[in-house]
């Protein structure tokens, strides 16, 4: 998988990050509207945690990995 690190503003809830803002490499802020499932990979397909997330109408998937957040670049 292609990964881009990207900065992400969250807040904590119990032991959890939940993300709330991506800020684009221009600094441009897209608000998460929404966090549709957060999930470790079961299988190896993945590192870290994989976030499902929607914002500006679109939805893409943000990963955690080592306290760091990248997307993933098709």
């Amino acid at each position: 998988m292609k990964r881009k690190e990207v900065k992400v503003e969250s807040t904590k809830v119990k032991s959890l990050l939940i993300p709330k803002t991506l800020i684009g490499k221009n600094g441009i802020r897209h608000e998460i509207t929404k966090v549709l499932f957060c999930a470790h990979s079961e299988d190896g397909e993945f590192e870290g945690l994989r976030y499902a997330v929607s914002f500006s109408g679109a939805e893409t998937y943000l990963y955690l990995i080592d306290n760091r957040w990248y997307v993933q670049v098709v």
